[in-house]
This record gives structure tokens, C-alpha cells and sequence, in this order.
């Protein structure tokens, strides 16, 4: 804070949040529409609840888009010490996109180890049985040494 400044209004930023995102038990209903100065919605995508047609054309483009993001380019890797199996994309050497299941990250022994010991796993950069696993898949060719997926994006 810069000298001759007030404080924040602790309180009126508090109600502020609670209009906007509502308090810890209305997380099942819709945030609200954010407004402009003027009340009109500031929605930044356009709804076509004129044009079902186009409605639906968008939703499945987006589910498409959502699809691309999450999942392109990822393939699956089995950990050679304890058998779990995660979706992997290699982005070029030292840097691995890995994407844990539930399943997995129960299963995976080095992070029941950490848990068994008081320690977070989820705090833990990596499985490093499953970063040998990763680097066995690149050299035996199983995985791709740096992925050929096309990136995610608008191309």
C-alpha cells in the first residue's frame, strides 16, 4: 500500500465475493451473469437462444475444442513398478505433460509411500518409477519422443 492510501474495505470486498461466486453452499447454482456499468450482460459468448440449430453447432464445436485440449496427443503409459497406467505426452525432452487418474494415483506406490509417511502427494512433482517407465516407453519407441500431435488451438 503506497503511502496516503486507505486500506481495502475488508467487509465490502467480502459481500462482493459472496455476490459473485455466492457463499460455500451454492456451488450447485449458476454464477450470476456479470453485468456492465449500464446492467446489460457481459457474457463474452453469445447463447443463439434465438437459433437452436446454431446453438447446437457451437456446443459440439466446443466439446470438440474441450476433446483437443485434454486429451491430444496423449498416449498411454504403463508404470513398470506397480502396473497403473497414465495418459502421457511428451513436449520435448524434460518436459512431459502427465495426466493421473484417480485410479492411478491411488495405485501408484511411491505416492502411497508419501502418503503412509504424513507426506502430501499431491505436493510431489513426480513418481520418478513412472518418469523411468516414461523414458523405457521413449526408447523402446512405445511413446513418442516428443509428441506429433498438433497443438491445441484454433489451428
Amino acid at each position: 500500500m503506497n503511502q496516503g492510501e486507505e486500506p481495502p474495505d475488508v467487509d465490502r470486498l467480502a459481500r462482493s465475493m459472496l455476490t459473485l461466486h455466492g457463499d460455500h453452499d451454492s456451488h450447485d447454482q449458476p454464477a450470476p451473469a456479470a453485468r456492465d456499468r449500464r446492467g446489460r450482460s457481459c457474457s463474452k459468448a453469445t447463447a443463439f437462444a434465438d437459433n437452436p440449430e446454431r446453438a447446437a453447432a457451437v456446443g459440439e464445436a466446443t466439446e470438440a475444442d474441450r476433446t483437443r485440449y485434454l486429451t491430444s496427443g496423449l498416449q498411454p503409459v504403463d508404470c513398470r513398478f506397480c502396473h497403473v497406467t497414465v495418459n502421457v505426452k511428451r513436449l520435448r525432452p524434460g518436459h512431459t505433460a502427465v495426466q493421473w487418474n484417480t485410479d492411478a494415483s491411488q495405485r501408484c506406490a511411491y505416492f502411497a509411500e508419501l502418503r503412509a509417511s504424513g507426506a502430501d502427494s499431491a505436493r510431489t512433482r513426480a513418481c520418478p518409477k513412472l518418469t523411468d517407465s516414461i523414458e523405457h516407453a521413449v526408447a523402446e519407441g512405445c511413446l513418442d519422443a516428443v509428441s506429433t500431435a498438433p497443438p491445441a488451438g484454433d489451428g
